[in-house]
């Protein structure tokens, strides 16, 4: 393994074969098919199977709760390992075991372990997903590799949702668990299309390498989470989540009291529309990240997210609300780009990269948790334009948060595509 130059900035590693390249995006696609297969599902399917309200909500919440504790613990996990290969076939074997587990035996002690299993997989499965892009194309080219992945995750999502909903309608709600078992196969295999040898372990990590020793050199912990880059960045994730994640929820109860008839189908479109527009511009997103820098695409995205809870709170319309939606596609197209690739750039060199993933992925979590507990308690209250106003507010705080004290993180020597 080459060692990195004395300047610091990141070398030019040989380019990856188109197999590596094909079979990343291949991988990526199946993975979201995936996991596509659990979230709603679960609830529909065990309440096929008799089970209460009270048993399907905890078997979820054991997922959430999981899924939120293990984020730091699974970045540790994958920047330990070498083989970052190695960890995302293990992680996807366990996820396809779940979902069969699901199907086979929907008795509480298996499904819980199932949902407990399934939690634990998935915290290592985004870091080892980052990382393995990282490693083979490089930091100066990961802007655009991340704005390819977003892309191939994106259709992978539309495309599932089809699928099972699909099985689910014609044949059974358990089908859909049999299929996602199913995906987990040639998920493995364009895991496997991807060369081991071409990925690079220093930059899959985000390390340097000791010119003397070949040896990966890693800070410790406690100076990762002192570096202000990534804590202010947290902070913002934790805003855009504590904004987001309760908008199309609280919208889609609305939309059930203005329409009911259609409620599906429009709730169905608002979904849509953000995905279409996801995988139509993630890659612009990802060559304008690497031109004119982070910044301003993440105050695009605050301000879309921002015009989106306002626009809530003011349009009657249900067919106009599903326009609005646009807006959360703009956000999800900017931050599904811009979150792993601004970690990237803040822990160059520090050898903890999916550490760090974590620590924005637990903020992540945090936000997304608080958001629907107090957009509820503020709708139940005051009404649901008064809470969408609200959630415009921490929007607009976190736009004025990057705007004001959120460096670039964009190296020099990232020069323009």
């Amino acid at each position: 393994m080459a060692p990195e130059h004395d300047s610091g900035e990141p070398r030019r590693a040989p380019l990856p074969s188109r197999q590596s390249l094909r079979g990343l995006d291949w991988f990526i696609f199946f993975l979201a098919d995936v996991q596509t297969g659990f979230g709603p599902f679960i609830a529909v399917y065990l309440t096929t199977q008799k089970w209460t309200q009270v048993e399907i909500g905890f078997v979820l919440s054991i997922g959430g709760v999981i899924a939120l504790i293990g984020q730091i613990p699974g970045g540790a996990i994958v920047d330990a390992v070498r083989s970052t290969k190695l960890v995302a076939a293990a992680a996807i074997a366990v996820i396809g075991g779940c979902a069969l587990g699901y199907a086979a035996f929907p008795v509480f002690p298996i499904v819980v372990t199932a949902a407990t299993l399934h939690a634990m997989a998935s915290c290592v499965l985004g870091p080892a997903i980052a990382a393995i892009s990282l490693g083979l194309v490089g930091p100066l080219k990961i802007s655009e590799r991340l704005g390819r992945n977003a892309r191939f995750a994106s259709l992978g999502n539309g495309v599932a949702a089809a699928v099972m909903g699909t099985c689910g309608y014609y044949l059974s709600s358990r089908s859909v668990f049999v299929v996602t078992f199913l995906l987990a196969l040639p998920t493995l295999y364009a895991l496997s299309r991807i060369r081991a040898h071409e990925i690079d372990a220093a930059q899959a990590h985000g390390a340097v390498v000791d010119p003397t020793t070949t040896d990966l050199k890693a800070i410790r912990f406690r100076d990762l989470i002192r570096q202000r880059p990534l804590l202010i960045f947290a902070g913002a994730v934790l805003l855009l989540q504590l904004a987001n994640a309760a908008m199309l929820p609280l919208m889609a109860g609305v939309v059930t009291t203005r329409s009911a008839d259609w409620a599906p189908v429009l709730i169905a479109f608002c979904i849509v529309v953000p995905q279409v527009i996801v995988a139509a511009t993630s890659p612009t997103v990802g060559r304008r990240a690497q031109q004119f820098g982070r910044r301003p695409l993440l105050m695009l995205g605050f301000a879309a997210l921002t015009i989106r809870g306002l626009l809530f709170a003011t349009v009657t319309d249900p067919y106009a609300l599903v326009a609005v939606q646009a807006f959360d596609g703009v956000t999800a197209a900017v931050f599904s780009v811009m979150i792993p690739l601004i970690v990237a750039d803040v822990a160059f060199g520090s050898g903890r990269f999916s550490l760090a993933q974590g620590i924005v992925g637990t903020a992540t979590g945090i936000g997304a948790a608080l958001s629907t507990v107090l957009a509820g308690f503020v709708a139940d209250r005051f009404g649901a334009p008064v809470a969408f106003v609200g959630l415009a507010g921490v929007a607009a705080l976190g736009l004025l948060m990057i705007w004001t004290i959120m460096p670039e993180t964009r190296r020099n020597g990232e020069a323009p595509a």
